[in-house]
């Protein structure tokens, strides 16, 4: 596939109905919209997408509303991974503030039936490529991935994070202590 035909926006709380019935193949990437919401509660709400999130399974619109007005819209490098207009999954950069402004924190999801083309990779490439241009003091982008989750880990190494380590019983998530793997690419690791 033609990185080109991706593109971003930030995610709006219209593109909560965009997650239900991805149409075409013309992948684009723009901010979340509300109008997303349905869209959003098809990946949101399905297990296998949600197994290593830190967000738990969307049961209600109610909630996908909630989260996509009060998370992904007021984040403005939240973008929402579209075909079409369609949403089918979401990727973020979070720049750090302060003394940790050089590094920024980056994050994914997608529907599964979208899963093995290389649309997150491609993704991920595009907010990488942006955060390091649009902050001028990121030197460090930054990812946790559960150890069990190969394919995330995947998707990071193709597009040159280095696994720094293993963070032994780091953090709780659905009811169990886990393993975290942290991936970190710095700005001179790019290649031109």
């Amino acid at each position: 596939m033609d990185s080109s035909r991706i593109s971003f926006r930030p995610i709006k709380l219209s593109d909560v109905n965009e997650f239900l019935e991805p149409a075409g193949d013309d992948r684009v990437s723009r901010h979340v919209r509300i109008t997303d919401c349905d869209d959003f509660l098809i990946y949101a709400g399905d297990e296998k997408v949600t197994r290593f999130t830190r967000w738990n399974t969307f049961t209600s619109k109610e909630k996908a509303l909630s989260y996509i007005n009060n998370f992904c819209i007021p984040h403005p490098h939240c973008r929402s991974i579209c075909i079409g207009d369609r949403s089918i999954g979401f990727v973020f950069i979070k720049p750090q503030e302060g003394d940790n402004k050089c590094r920024a924190d980056v994050g994914y999801a997608l529907a599964a039936e979208y899963w093995g083309q290389g649309i997150t990779t491609r993704a991920v490439k595009m907010v990488i490529s942006d955060g390091f241009r649009e902050f001028p003091d990121l030197v460090r982008m930054q990812a946790l991935v559960e150890v069990e989750n190969k394919a995330s880990q995947r998707v990071l190494e193709k597009n040159g994070f280095n696994k720094e380590g293993i963070l032994r019983k780091y953090t709780f998530n659905k009811g169990a202590v886990r393993e975290m793997v942290m991936f970190g690419l710095l700005s001179s690791d790019l290649k031109p």
